[in-house]
Order: C-alpha cells, then structure tokens, then sequence
C-alpha cells in the first residue's frame, strides 16, 4: 500500500468515526456500529501502512478503544433483539438532506436478506410514489443481501387502476430480470405504513417512503441524486423482532 493513500484513509477514518459517535449519543446504535466497524477497518488498513513505531501505539490504542465500544454495543442490542425491546428513532427535519433509501436502510441490510415486505397505502401515483417504489427496489439489487422476494400491501388507485396496474407489471418484469419475485396485493382498508426484513428488521416511516419534496425543477439540485433531495418531516422507528413475516 502507498504511504501517500494514508492521510486519505486516515481522513475519510476520522470523519467515519466521528459520524459513530454522534449516532451512538443519540442511542442511534445500529447505524453507529455500521459506521464504528467502517471506520476501524480503515484505521486497521492505515496501520498496516504505518512504519513509524509510536505512531502504530497511537493507532492500536484507538483501535482497541472503538473496537471495545462496538463489542458493548453489540452486546447491549443482543441482549434487547432477545428480550424483543430493541427501538430507536430516527427524526428526519423538513427540509434535511442525507436520507436517500440507500442512507437511511444501509444498516439494517446483511448478505441474509432475502425477502421483503412493504406495507404503504399509498404506492399509486406514477409521478412520486410509483417511482419511490421502483428507487426503493434499486436500492436493494444494489445492497449488499440476496433478496429473493418482494412482497408489497397496497391500495388500489380507483382514477387510475390500469395505470397502476401496468406500472407494477413493468416492474415485476424487469425485477424477474433479476431473479426477484414481486408479489403484490392490494388492500381497501390499509392504513399502516411498515417494512420488514426477514433478518428481522421492521422500519415504520411516518410518512411510508414518499418523504422526499417534490424537485424544483428537473435540472435541479437532488432531482437524480435522492441523498441531495430534501425531505419533508418524518419519523423513523426501527424495531427487531424474531417474528417478521407479514399477514
């Protein structure tokens, strides 16, 4: 490895970590313990690069130091997944940024994964929430799991059912492409909005996953890129449960 890259990785380690520690005081601890094992990896990638003597104590110390945080981390959400009362919340403010799919379901997904259920009343419009579904879709062919299925509760469009109906079929085809299954049902009285994943992840997003504001124009800033897009205010809650399957 070239010691010229070590400033850089001790740089993006940094930011990483200092990110951990945040999401650790706001008791955010899934996606701190993401973000403390990113960042550990890098420090460990930097240490191997190190010649200087004191410098690798001063990297080994604060390596032991995140990796000890991490291990009771761990072991403090184990202990709450066992007893089924792990929950964290997540508060999006109007107008933040930095919450694309890929941001906000990043911790939550593992090579496990397979299948998916999506629970919104509201994935019927073609302009947001049809397209919403589709990105959310994206999202997980590009993760890092081996997702099987995607089962999704929804409510019938009564204005324009045909439309729904052929958007859904253009993505369950273009999904098979994939080797995933989308199964779709429809519901008159659904209100709920939920996910799970059948690692046992359950997300509830107050406004289900059409947080996003509308762009401002199409050549405008976060129109593409949803991490740039603001969003309306919201409330994430993450909970674990051993029990995942939707009825």
């Amino acid at each position: 490895m070239a010691q010229t890259r070590v400033p850089g990785m001790e740089t993006s380690a940094i930011s990483i970590l200092k990110r951990a520690v945040e999401l650790d005081q706001t008791s955010r601890f899934q996606e701190a313990l993401v973000c403390y094992q990113e960042g550990i990896q890098l420090l460990l990638d930097v240490l191997k690069a190190v010649k200087d003597d004191s410098k690798k104590a001063q990297y080994r110390e604060k390596i032991t130091s995140y990796m000890d945080r991490a291990e009771q981390i761990k072991v403090r959400m184990n202990k709450l997944k066992e007893e089924g009362k792990y929950h964290e919340q997540i508060k999006i403010a109007d107008r933040a940024t930095g919450f694309s799919y890929e941001s906000l379901f990043k911790p939550y997904i593992r090579e496990e994964l397979t299948e998916v259920w999506v629970e919104d009343p509201y994935i019927r419009h073609v302009h947001q929430q049809l397209y919403n579904f589709l990105r959310f879709c994206e999202m997980l062919l590009k993760a890092k799991c081996n997702v099987k299925k995607i089962h999704l509760l929804t409510s019938q469009d009564e204005d324009s059912s045909s439309q729904q109906q052929s958007a859904f079929a253009d993505i369950q085809q273009s999904l098979q492409s994939h080797n995933i299954c989308l199964d779709i049902k429809y519901s008159p009285t659904i209100h709920d909005r939920e996910i799970r994943f059948d690692n046992g992840w359950i997300i509830k997003i107050g406004r289900g996953l059409d947080y996003f504001t509308k762009p401002k124009g199409r050549f405008s800033i976060g129109y593409c890129d949803y991490d740039l897009r603001e969003c309306h205010e919201t409330t994430v809650d993450v909970f674990h449960t051993k029990h995942t399957k939707m009825t």
